[in-house]
């Protein structure tokens, strides 16, 4: 436990800047020591030169307050487009009327029949024939394995051939390199460093051509902006292809999906961002971000929890074994459960919700920025253009007495409205069904077909990303389930 002074410490001129620093790599688990020592909510200046006063906060109803029922005031989305502008004017970043546009778009999208479709299938596809047969060769090899390299080459595949109808091979037994997913993983680290700085500093450091995290930011923008491009040329081709056969035909990925909606399905402002490339571009590198990156960190962590917990795995194991019992057919291994079986595994699903709501949620920081004058339910005064940071992580870690599972044995509302990791009210996550449906595809087919044993003495502590993976990676061996 860190002292008070060591903690945190208003420095002259400078503010809190140096103790961001000199936390970097730990920063996650120093807004748990902010929490212990300071409370739930605190106020901190940063720079005298940055301008930059922060309220810090991990108090639930704060960001229920901010997240959803005052959700306007702090949905300042120009400043949240300087943090993550690798994004452009994607679902994330978008501004004004645009960012209403994509949204309603988007959950047209997302709930549309087709589309559920493409992502149970595709996520199906992958699982079958590349993450079993991987993990299959790891086990015959007995081979140690960082696990999280492994869902994250599993999202990364899968979502590639989700959003483009395409197939990177990056989950094969030779583990190949691939240059898009890299410089992902090197935006991810560096855009943290934009939540937490005042942007005065890292623009500063951008126009001096000074500091990793901007060079890295920079290298990495060229890379996707290269790939990405790639894929949506081919796809124009594909489609015009197609348009010149007389039998119709069906989209058959997201970005198809997205190029084939209709003028009527979208207003004026859509229409004219829809003719050129940068609007897909912006879009497929933001589903393609949002899904890699936290389902598999989400992943990670959870097995993680789990295979420190036997009896849990124990219980999870023992609905999947319910589940194919009632099926009653003769099952070939290794088994892969279909998207109907989903709604029976509902230990599986509150276990994956414990794991981003209590220690690990994929998106540890949110940011927001006020709009105008406000107070938190907690009394906190808010001043416009105030920096408000909500820490999921130090969240999960304070005292929450209701349970996932109510005592009917059905999925709690009342704490399920409580899960901010996907975000909440207006702006929640409109791929956070989905997310769990391939979530419990992947942990199903592993946990039933595999036996996966974590090595003794290994550090498990968070890397310092926007999104929540580990630093030293989960190493792992991999043994094939036994069955009578």
């Amino acid at each position: 436990m860190h002292y008070k002074k060591q903690v945190i410490v208003g420095w002259p001129i400078l503010g809190m800047l140096p103790w961001i620093i000199v936390n970097a790599q730990r920063i996650h688990d120093w807004t748990v020591d902010i929490s212990k020592i300071f409370g739930a909510t605190v106020i901190e200046r940063g720079p005298f030169f940055g301008r930059l006063e922060i309220v810090y906060t991990c108090d639930p109803h704060n960001a229920k307050y901010i997240l959803a029922t005052n959700y306007c005031n702090f949905n300042d989305r120009q400043a949240y487009r300087d943090a993550f502008d690798i994004l452009g004017d994607g679902l994330l970043t978008a501004t004004s009327n645009f960012w209403t546009a994509q949204r309603r778009a988007a959950r047209m999208t997302f709930t549309s029949k087709i589309v559920r479709n493409i992502i149970f299938n595709k996520g199906t596809k992958v699982t079958q024939h590349a993450l079993l047969p991987l993990l299959s060769h790891l086990s015959k090899e007995s081979s140690v394995v960082d696990f999280q390299d492994v869902l994250m080459r599993y999202m990364f595949h899968t979502s590639v051939d989700i959003i483009f109808g395409k197939t990177s091979n990056y989950l094969s037994t030779s583990f190949p390199e691939n240059e898009l997913a890299e410089a992902m993983d090197g935006a991810s680290e560096a855009i943290l460093y934009k939540h937490v700085l005042p942007i005065s500093w890292w623009k500063l450091s951008r126009r001096l051509k000074i500091g990793s995290n901007e060079k890295k930011l920079e290298a990495a923008g060229k890379i996707i902006d290269r790939n990405i491009s790639e894929y949506i040329k081919v796809k124009r081709e594909e489609m015009v292809a197609k348009e010149t056969k007389t039998d119709k035909y069906e989209e058959n990925d997201l970005l198809e999906v997205y190029m084939s909606i209709k003028d009527g399905e979208k207003d004026e402002l859509m229409l004219a961002k829809m003719l050129t490339d940068k609007f897909f571009r912006d879009t497929c590198i933001t589903f393609l971000i949002a899904a890699r990156d936290t389902t598999a960190s989400t992943l990670s962590w959870f097995f993680w929890m789990i295979l420190k917990n036997p009896s849990v795995e124990a219980r999870i194991l023992e609905e999947l074994e319910l589940i194919i019992s009632k099926k009653n057919t003769m099952e070939n291994h290794p088994v892969i459960f279909d998207v109907d079986h989903q709604t029976g595994m509902v230990y599986l699903h509150a276990a994956l919700c414990e794991s981003l709501r209590l220690l690990y949620p994929a998106v540890p920081l949110l940011r927001k920025t006020s709009i105008s004058d406000d107070v938190l339910p907690d009394g906190t005064v808010i001043w416009l253009g105030m920096t408000v940071i909500i820490s999921c992580y130090a969240m999960g870690r304070m005292e929450w007495p209701e349970r996932l599972i109510s005592e009917d044995g059905k999925l709690n509302p009342e704490a399920w409205s409580k899960l901010v990791s996907f975000s909440l009210g207006p702006i929640n996550c409109v791929g956070k069904d989905m997310a769990f449906v391939l979530m419990k595809l992947v942990a199903s087919a592993v946990i039933y077909n595999y036996h996966v044993e974590v090595l003794e003495g290994q550090n498990i502590v968070p890397s310092p990303a926007i999104t929540l993976k580990m630093m030293n990676g989960l190493l792992v061996r991999v043994g094939e389930m036994v069955f009578p």
